[in-house]
């Protein structure tokens, strides 16, 4: 999960076959802060994720998928920020332990992970 400046705040690993929606109710449960909006591909694009959605007032930019029988529409304009998501995974993957996984242990790939977080935080971090 990333903010909405593409800076990473939150993880959940999950096993490498699983479908990204099954992550969903962890990840949306880990923020301390609700967000306004969840902008997501369209694995996410389920009935039940965009009703939890809605009931946590969240509005949902998420397109729908192609063999839906009744057409979502989301905000184009607004789903053209998911780039900074998919540039955060760009920026963590520079790690080559992150972008192969050669660890075999998920509580190992997971520390890097973090390392690699926090290596990338650390530019937001001015000097007084």
């Amino acid at each position: 999960m990333a903010d909405a400046r593409g800076r990473p705040v939150a993880f959940h690993l999950t096993s490498g076959e699983a479908a990204d929606c099954k992550a969903y109710d962890t990840l949306i449960a880990l923020p301390d802060r609700a967000p306004d909006a969840l902008l997501a591909d369209k694995g996410y694009d389920a009935d039940a994720i965009r009703a939890d959605l809605a009931s946590r007032n969240i509005k949902a930019i998420i397109p729908g998928r192609s063999n839906r029988r009744v057409k979502i529409d989301h905000d184009r304009e607004l789903y053209k920020q998911r780039n900074c998501i998919e540039r955060m995974f760009g920026r963590l993957k520079i790690n080559r332990s992150i972008a192969t996984r050669y660890d075999q242990l998920a509580n190992s790939f997971l520390g890097m992970v973090h390392i690699a977080t926090a290596r990338y935080w650390l530019k937001f971090v001015h000097a007084a």
